[in-house]
């Protein structure tokens, strides 16, 4: 049995010291983690191999998962150099929002905080321990991990190499996964109020849909997306065309690629005969929902709501920019949506009426992402709207507190 009470008490101590280092100790510690991810390459690749191996034993036939969980000398390379991005980028503990001196003579600032004991619920990408791990560090946090099982050797050595750095400092458990864990270990984290101050599940819909419907611990919602690109009357064919293939083929593993091609009914038959043969040729299964008339509602309302993950794509004709507005309301789950057009109040109109975390005009969703919004990394995408929204890092990882100071000041 699992001895959850250590573990939050580890976490919870853990917090209150690394709350207590300085920004140059926290930078300093985070580049020793970058060198020794290098360092130990071959280890990480060699554990890796198995997650591949064992995933591929039991399916045959998903190259993108496996796109997902893959580790390679470039991408642990990319990962150490994502750490060190991180500790250029500002440190937002300790910093003042506002200073007050009020007429009773008390002075009132109010300074920003780490949140204390994060916890993280994941899927399928072990890139995800390191990234989470610096920022949750780096801005003053402890996080216990539960990664996914297809990716258990890798998030075990990842985990373990930022563990041993860590405890070189007296704060190894700063950072805590939760190895082999089981149903009953993500009861535990969702009943943990007051032991955990935030929980942050990053995965699919339907994990996402579990922790927040189960968790007496506030839940910042990251990651699910049915990504949409409306094709307006005006825009231009060979900018459409780039942008739908960066958005679908890129990366079709993550969760700000395209899922549905929106296309004004007036260009619908020009643009159709022009994009389907691309799209073909990179090899994306393509669903046309003007030859597959013969579905029914439900039929349609399932295609409409996929999020693909793979390379396939649906395309779809509208009315107008209206129609593609109410196709958006209906089926977006509110992560990135994309307008793609030369009518400028058009493009206002969809900046403003769609309700998503991140919204494009004449861009790719592809830049959906922490590193190239300057965030140096991301914790996650996050698609609700209290506290933090789209690509979320450092500052959304703080809390803030009112500091009072008087001279024996009292109230009326």
């Amino acid at each position: 049995m699992r001895n959850f009470t250590e573990i939050f008490n580890n976490a919870k101590n853990a917090s209150k010291a690394v709350a207590k280092l300085s920004t140059e100790q926290k930078n300093n510690i985070l580049q020793k983690v970058s060198e020794k991810l290098l360092q130990e390459s071959d280890s990480i690749i060699r554990e890796n191999k198995k997650d591949i191996e064992k995933f591929q034993k039991n399916n045959t036939e998903n190259s993108e998962m496996i796109d997902r969980l893959l580790l390679t000398s470039d991408r642990i390379s990319a990962i150490a150099s994502d750490i060190i991005n991180v500790t250029q980028l500002h440190d937002f503990v300790g910093d003042e929002i506002s200073s007050d001196l009020m007429s009773s003579g008390i002075k009132i600032r109010k300074i920003r905080v780490p949140l204390g004991v994060i916890a993280m619920i994941y899927e399928s990408r072990p890139n995800v321990t390191i990234d989470a791990s610096v920022l949750a560090f780096k801005s003053g946090n402890a996080i216990i991990l539960k990664g996914g099982k297809e990716a258990e050797y890798s998030n075990q050595i990842l985990a373990r190499i930022f563990q041993e750095v860590l405890g070189e400092y007296g704060v190894g458990f700063a950072v805590q996964l939760i190895e082999n864990a089981s149903r009953e270990d993500t009861a535990e984290l969702l009943k943990a109020k007051g032991k955990i101050d935030l929980l942050i599940p990053r995965g699919g819909k339907g994990l996402i849909q579990f922790v927040s419907e189960n968790s007496r611990v506030p839940v910042i919602e990251t990651g699910a997306s049915v990504v949409h690109t409306f094709v307006d009357e005006s825009a231009d064919f060979e900018m459409a065309k780039n942008i739908i293939i960066n958005e679908k083929t890129r990366r079709v593993s993550v969760c700000n690629a395209l899922d549905t091609v929106l296309i004004h009914a007036n260009i619908a038959d020009r643009f159709l005969a022009y994009i389907v043969p691309l799209l073909e040729k990179e090899g994306v299964e393509i669903y046309n929902t003007s030859v597959l008339s013969s579905l029914t509602e439900e039929s349609f309302d399932d295609l409409f709501s996929t999020e693909y993950l793979r390379s396939a794509i649906t395309l779809h004709r509208v009315d107008d920019i209206s129609g593609a507005l109410d196709h958006i309301q209906r089926y977006s789950l509110g992560h990135s949506e994309s307008i793609v057009t030369e009518n400028m109040k058009n493009a206002e109109r969809f900046l403003q009426e769609v309700d998503a975390a991140c919204v494009y005009h004449n861009a790719s969703t592809a830049f959906s992402d922490g590193a190239q919004f300057g965030l140096g990394a991301e914790i996650g995408i996050s698609t609700q709207k209290l506290h933090a929204r789209g690509p979320f890092a450092l500052e959304a990882l703080t809390s803030t507190k009112y500091v009072i100071s008087g001279n024996g000041n009292i109230r009326d």
